[in-house]
């Protein structure tokens, strides 16, 4: 058996193992199959590997030191599918990015300061920067705390995301169908890509209310299945191709609010519905409701430095907006605060010999 040293960790709503780069193959296709055996992937319960059998427990963060001036480590996410061997490296993970600055500094890549310690992360699924202000009395990690998010049991110390350069993260442009609007399958949808590629529509215009559990939406086929088409479309109009066989971009059903919050959200992952809200999704509906004329601003507007406080089928999600000198939307910093525990650390074995490097 072949052993491999990870740390399994739950980053915000999500949780798997992190690696650091040397203890896996170079090569993509190497790489991608240790990881594969590594959480059972092929399996609707992952039960031949450490993978937790849904979306959110299938994720997998690499971890190197960084060749960027502006960054201390690059992170690389893999999402993991369950019931099919197959491995997407297209979107960031905000969720499991939580998780990073922890697993940088106790594995001495990051020097910690007192009382807090910032890591500079480029993700690079997206090439993108991001800040994770990690606390850190006495130079170590402090997982305990008082901080509660929506989706996770119990408190814990809070961790700061600040995305510096989320606009056009995987396509180049924050529209990047070229308009703020379009029309795929009698329904109008905003195609946006800040943090995460997206495609926004109104809950209604699919005759749904937007505040169905997310059980009842995965078992509305019909509604699944315009999604898709819907989907697959939006893929084309924003310059991804055929993306049949990608996660993204994420369909997103949008309401009212009526917690006390800003929106309401039914974020697809993207053939079932997220229990919570991915972190880089937040980002990107936030931001969308700082966009003039998107379907999101039409419920939701929003202009200057705000709070948006973004529903979802577990609770809520804050996300801080703060313009530039000139209010465009495309420069837009966005920031928010999860929380991250350090599960179990060891070795993980799959069958075969080392194929590290």
């Amino acid at each position: 058996m072949q052993a491999i040293p990870c740390v399994l960790m739950r980053g915000g709503t999500s949780r798997g193992p992190v690696f650091l780069a040397n203890h896996l193959p170079s090569d993509p296709a190497q790489r991608d199959e240790v990881l594969l055996k590594v959480m059972g992937s092929g399996h609707e319960l992952e039960i031949d590997g450490i993978g937790g059998g849904s979306p959110q427990t299938s994720k997998v963060a690499i971890v190197s030191r960084s060749p960027h001036p502006d960054a201390d480590v690059d992170y690389l996410f893999v999402q993991v599918m369950v019931a099919q061997r197959r491995v997407d490296t297209a979107p960031n993970c905000g969720n499991m990015l939580c998780a990073i600055g922890p697993f940088a500094i106790e594995h001495g890549l990051v020097n910690a300061t007192a009382p807090a310690t910032r890591v500079r992360i480029r993700n690079l699924n997206t090439n993108t920067l991001i800040d994770s202000d990690v606390l850190t009395p006495n130079g170590r990690v402090r997982y305990e705390g008082d901080t509660q998010i929506d989706g996770v049991p119990g408190t814990a110390a809070p961790i700061r995301l600040t995305f510096l350069d989320a606009a056009g993260a995987k396509t180049g442009s924050l529209l990047p169908s070229g308009q703020v609007r379009d029309l795929i399958d009698g329904v109008e949808v905003t195609c946006i890509d800040m943090a995460m590629p997206m495609v926004l529509m109104h809950a209604e215009a699919l005759g749904k209310t937007g505040y169905e559990t997310a059980a009842e939406l995965d078992a509305d086929l019909q509604l699944l299945a315009r999604l898709e088409s819907i989907r697959l479309q939006a893929g084309r109009l924003m310059g991804l191709g055929d993306v049949s066989q990608m996660v993204i971009p994420k369909p997103v059903l949008l309401a009212p609010p009526r917690q006390g919050g800003s929106l309401s959200t039914r974020y697809f992952m993207p053939h079932n519905c997220h229990r919570s809200l991915a972190a880089t999704g937040a980002i990107g509906l936030a931001s969308a409701c700082a966009l003039p004329g998107s379907v999101a601003h039409q419920i939701t507007p929003i202009s200057g430095a705000a709070l948006v406080r973004l529903e979802h089928p577990g609770g809520q999600i804050e996300v801080s907006l703060e313009p530039d000198s000139q209010n465009r939307p495309e420069k837009l910093r966005a920031s928010l605060v999860r929380t991250a525990r350090r599960l179990f650390a060891g070795d993980v074995y799959i069958p075969g010999k080392r194929t590290g490097r």
